[in-house]
């Protein structure tokens, strides 16, 4: 069961430039309540020619992003939003009552300063929960904002937490999401302090890749709505630095950009990419110490 309902203008807009890799749907799809893998593919993955012979693919490998989906869908009233690029879904400092989950689209969590400052804390694609950050106190933490065209499920958390009492595997989905997101935060954390940038951000179009691997979608051609300046602002690099990462990485080959605004770019290999992730993880022997005379 589930209630349509649209959002309103967003109080302030965020990043209305973005850095677009992908044309997006012009406009939100609402989809029947029995709606097919196969439908939830077509409307992310962008029309175009298939790739090209050779072109490489990671694994797709776990299936958690579709469950959610259906356990939700299967046990739980929940009310579908439409959202555009720049909507809010969630305002920090608000009580926390709901949880979301991404049918179609991309959501990025945004911690607001005392200052005034934003830091981009989390990036949310299909089959995602988001609005964990809320569990703790009781209030919302962090803003959370549509990266793109984008449709997502709300449930009442009441509600949630009635329903997996009953429904065992809703519940054990929660705990595995919360986990998910507990790894990511880890892995992230390891990227800041362990390398340098331009691997730094090799390990981030890579960590996207596999994601869209694993919900079936493209990676020859990838979506990530971020300005440059997000980017770094989340991976924790300069402007400059992450325009200089990229030039890198295009030298090297492991990205391509198909045009000459640079908007649009492409992972030939992600298997390369992966390599020179670890290549850069590997870290020297420490040199032994000295002997004093």
């Amino acid at each position: 069961m589930c209630v349509s309902a649209q959002m309103p203008a967003p109080a302030r807009a965020y990043n209305r430039v973005m850095l677009e890799l992908r044309t997006p749907p012009p406009t939100i799809h609402y989809l029947p309540a029995a709606s097919s893998p196969q439908a939830i593919r077509g409307l992310q993955a962008a029309p175009g020619p298939a790739p090209a012979d050779g072109a490489r693919r990671p694994a797709a490998t776990g299936q958690h992003w579709h469950q959610s989906l259906t356990l939700v869908e299967r046990h739980l009233s929940f009310i579908r939003r439409s959202l555009h690029a720049g909507d809010q879904l969630q305002v920090a400092g608000e009580p926390f009552r709901h949880l979301h989950l991404i049918r179609v689209g991309a959501v990025k969590s945004v911690l607001p300063s005392a200052n005034g400052s934003l830091q981009v804390a989390g990036l949310h694609i299909q089959g995602d929960w988001c609005g964990f950050d809320g569990l703790a106190g009781g209030v919302c933490v962090c803003d959370a904002i549509a990266m793109d065209t984008s449709e997502v499920w709300t449930v009442r958390y009441e509600l949630l937490q009635k329903t997996a009492e009953r429904v065992p595997e809703l519940s054990h989905d929660l705990l595995a999401a919360m986990g998910r997101q507990i790894a990511r935060e880890r892995d992230w954390r390891l990227a800041l302090s362990t390398l340098p940038a331009d691997a730094r951000l090799a390990d981030f179009l890579c960590h996207w890749a596999q994601a869209l691997a694993r919900r079936e979608l493209r990676t020859d051609h990838i979506t990530l709505r971020l300005t440059r300046a997000e980017i770094g602002n989340y991976l924790g690099m300069t402007l400059e630095t992450v325009s200089r990462s990229f030039s890198r990485l295009v030298e090297l080959a492991l990205i391509a950009f198909d045009d000459k605004g640079r908007r649009h770019f492409a992972i030939p290999d992600v298997d390369a990419l992966v390599a020179y992730v670890a290549a850069k993880t590997a870290m020297p022997a420490a040199p032994a110490p000295r002997r004093r005379h």
